[in-house]
């Protein structure tokens, strides 16, 4: 008996919506996962960054992540610099610049920013502390006018008229001088300042031996004032002394009181730590008494007495 061939089946042309299926799930797959990835929560960043910040101890030789977004090239991160090296002219120009639309950064910025003013501030409470030290050491003095102490961002600044300290057209200080001077000095050696100890003319010229010129004159009376705040334990290291002349008056001198109030001392206590020199406060170039002879042993006599 012969056998019976089977029928041939249909063919299936509906096949290949199977594996078509399969690539279009895995397509979708792959366009999820690079949305996902492309956008990223601002504030869980802020909060991780910080987070990770506050564990590594913000050290600033480390180099802070950057974000890559998809239409940006990555670029090198800067180094941020230690907090209390930076200005506050520094952070606004950061945070104008290159630092804008970081959170990582902005983040270092800001704890940087916080950091200076909190040492600006306590700077400034410490010059407070001083300039209300060093007027009570001159409180007679400062009653009847004849000491003038006054603070601002640079330091105190004391002006005192050269006719407390010095007798007309001298250097030597007077013997009520070392006994004012001697009670501020004990102010001064207990501080870690810089002090820049200035002397001042009126315009009338002198001419002598040993002062050929204000400028002598003024460099040997501030060299005189220096002397004797080392002798009452005022490190010399911290010291200055300088001389003006007449080219830095407080008043006109056209009048016998304008004259009167130009011819002082000044001492000044910078905000800056010791070694920093005031001289950037300087419009002229100041004589030192390096450049002067700091001995008075000229006749009284022969000296004008215009200063």
């Amino acid at each position: 008996m012969p056998r019976r061939r089977r029928p041939e089946e249909p063919e299936n042309h509906e096949r290949w919506l199977v594996s078509y299926s399969d690539f279009i799930t895995l397509l979708l797959a792959l366009f999820v996962v690079m949305y996902a990835i492309s956008h990223v929560n601002e504030g869980k960043y802020r909060v991780v960054a910080g987070s990770l910040v506050t564990a590594f101890g913000n050290q600033p030789n480390r180099q802070p992540i950057t974000i890559i977004t998809p239409d940006s090239l990555p670029q090198m991160p800067k180094p941020v610099r230690d907090p209390l090296s930076a200005s506050m002219d520094d952070l606004r120009g950061e945070l104008r610049g290159e630092l804008r639309g970081d959170p990582m950064r902005d983040y270092l910025v800001a704890k940087k920013a916080r950091r200076v003013a909190e040492a600006q501030r306590r700077q400034q409470e410490n010059m407070e502390v001083i300039a209300r030290d060093v007027m009570a050491a001159f409180d007679p003095l400062l009653k009847n006018g004849r000491v003038r102490v006054s603070q601002s961002s640079v330091g105190v600044r004391v002006e005192i008229d050269a006719s407390v300290l010095f007798a007309p057209g001298q250097a030597v200080l007077q013997e009520e001088s070392n006994r004012v001077l001697g009670s501020v000095a004990q102010v001064l050696k207990n501080i870690d300042h810089a002090i820049q100890v200035e002397g001042h003319t009126d315009n009338i010229p002198i001419v002598t031996e040993r002062f050929p010129s204000n400028w002598e004159l003024s460099a040997v009376r501030a060299s005189s004032v220096v002397r004797l705040l080392i002798g009452n334990g005022v490190d010399a290291a911290r010291l200055t002394a300088v001389g003006y002349g007449d080219t830095r008056p407080l008043e006109p001198n056209d009048s016998e009181e304008g004259r009167k109030h130009n011819r002082r001392v000044t001492v000044m206590i910078l905000s800056a730590p010791s070694g920093t020199s005031a001289d950037m406060l300087s419009d002229t170039p100041p004589m030192t008494a390096d450049t002067a002879d700091t001995t008075d042993t000229a006749d009284p006599a022969s000296e004008i007495s215009s200063i």
